[in-house]
């Protein structure tokens, strides 16, 4: 590789920052540029909402070891303002340019505006990033009286159980009747509604707000129900958008988020990729339609995924067919998900406790199980997880001609060899121990119902791109890191299916040899 070649990585989260990291474990040796609109290195944001809104976590607790191997330019505070795929640059404020050879876009996605929400007003925040849930904190700390949560998704009850653990009176403001709503079924939605619900949490369920009255001691929120809610802090947590207004004008294709094919090359640009909240992609385990994934899982995997395909080149990239998974922790009741749900036309009881709260659902579409949502089954999850793989294998029709820049036999670190799926291990919701009791065995779970069949597909899978779920990233205890399976003295291997240093299909490298014709 030459030193004039270029990555641009705009988006400096999660995403952005395993790109990069994938970059270097395959052997680019260019300038990697990483743009971010945030002042801050990535952190972990699911903690937002919880550790760092309740105080047993600070900021810089939250932080993420970056590889000393990345070697990357960071250009922190710097939203990128547009895209101009046809000269290879990518706008910054003040009218500078900054060109690359290969673009990975990881902008990730902004919380949603609620109409009519007076959000000039300083007691009205939003959280999406450690600044907000700074602000959120203090104004908690600061006050007295109601805390409002307007949402009642994951983000909203993770709120609202936050602030009811540090003695604050908590109201949750939703449109749905149950919380969670169709997102883990209704058993754990109503299990979830319940536990708010027997903590003291004031609900307002099924309503809209008619009217907003910021006043001297706090603001009066009037609702479709005819109640009326005094708030001295307002949390609106309905949802999040993704953050593509700089791509306007651009010629990609934005439809909720940036379009993307099966391998995560975006649709109407050349040499760029996309990853994380902001990438919209068909992932051909789970049909062709178009979707996005906003869990951290899948802002890790796919952020691999994308930098991997970026050298390899549109025309000899693999599929990114992951099984998405998430996770939740409420009063200490850990929900888990796999697959994808959202899909599910049908619900059935795949396990559950005679003595307890602790089941999982499944999620049902045409006769496939699609999705699996479980409440305290973390062992349970795993056994059936490898159902959920089964019931979704990837077919691709026709052979697949091996990539003109692959690294030739004699140099792959090992065999190659088709991934198999692993079972599903979410990472404990404490980050450093499972919660007391979660593993314990119960005392019936009854295996999945044996009237429940569905279709099998065919076999031997063909190969393709698959995260390998051995790889899913731990958690240490205050650091929120992930231990590396290498000692950094040990040379990473390259895998089987890895590119060398080129970003497209056909013979010309990613270098240039002559000189530039594009601002640097």
């Amino acid at each position: 590789m030459k030193n004039e070649e270029r990555v641009v990585i705009a988006g400096g989260g999660l995403a952005g920052l395993r790109a990069g990291e994938r970059l270097r474990e395959l052997g680019f040796r260019g300038e990697i540029v990483i743009v971010s609109a945030e002042r801050h290195l990535p952190y972990h944001r699911p903690a937002l909402s919880k550790e760092a809104i309740n105080g047993e976590l600070n900021a810089s607790d939250l932080r993420l070891t970056i590889s000393r191997e990345l070697n990357a330019i960071w250009r922190l505070g710097t939203a990128a303002t547009h895209l101009e795929p046809d000269r290879r640059v990518v706008g910054l404020p003040g009218g500078e340019e900054l060109g690359y050879d290969g673009l990975i876009i990881a902008t990730g996605v902004e919380p949603r505006h609620l109409q009519g929400a007076p959000r000039q007003d300083q007691r009205i925040h939003v959280l999406r990033t450690v600044d907000d849930a700074i602000a959120i904190k203090q104004a908690i700390n600061s006050t007295q009286g109601l805390v409002v949560v307007v949402g009642g998704g994951l983000i909203g009850c993770e709120m609202a159980a936050s602030v009811k653990s540090m003695g604050r009176d908590v109201a949750i403001v939703s449109r749905s009747s149950t919380l969670l709503g169709s997102a883990v079924g209704k058993n754990i939605a109503d299990t979830v509604t319940e536990a708010h619900r027997a903590r003291g949490v004031r609900m307002a369920m099924g309503v809209k707000i008619r009217h907003w009255m910021p006043q001297a001691g706090g603001v009066a929120i009037h609702l479709s129900d005819g109640q009326v809610f005094f708030a001295a802090v307002v949390v609106i947590a309905v949802g999040a958008s993704p953050s593509v207004a700089w791509l306007r004008g651009s010629g990609l294709v934005l439809e909720d988020g940036v379009l993307c094919d099966p391998t995560c090359h975006v649709v109407g640009g050349t040499d760029i990729v996309a990853a994380g909240d902001v990438a919209q992609w068909p992932n051909l385990r789970f049909g062709g339609r178009p979707r996005r994934v906003e869990h951290w899982l899948n802002a890790v995997e796919m952020g691999r995924a994308a930098a991997e395909n970026l050298l390899a080149g549109r025309e000899s990239s693999r599929p990114f067919t992951p099984v998405p998974r998430f996770w939740t922790e409420q009063y200490g009741m850990r929900i888990q998900g796999s697959g994808l749900p959202a899909m599910g036309k049908d619900t059935t009881t795949l396990a559950g406790s005679q003595k307890d709260h602790r089941t999982i659902t499944g999620f049902v579409d045409d006769g496939r199980l699609v999705g699996m949502v479980g409440l305290d089954a973390p062992t349970a999850m795993i056994k059936l997880s490898t159902e959920l793989w089964r019931q979704n294998r990837v077919t691709v029709s026709g052979p697949r001609r091996r990539p003109q820049h692959l690294a030739p036999p004699d140099q792959l670190a090992e065999p190659r060899r088709t991934p198999q799926p692993v079972p599903y291990e979410a990472p404990p919701t404490r980050f450093d121990s499972p919660p007391a009791g979660g593993d314990a065995a119960p005392s019936r779970f009854d295996a999945p119902p044996t009237h429940f069949e569905v279709p099998s597909r065919p076999e031997p899978e063909p190969e393709r791109y698959e995260p390998d779920p051995t790889r899913v990233e731990r958690l240490e205890p205050a650091r929120y890191e992930v231990p590396r399976q290498q000692q950094e003295s040990q040379p990473l291997p390259i895998p089987p299916h890895a590119p060398v240093v080129r970003t497209r299909a056909h013979p010309r490298p990613l270098v240039r040899t002559g000189p530039r014709d594009r601002p640097r």
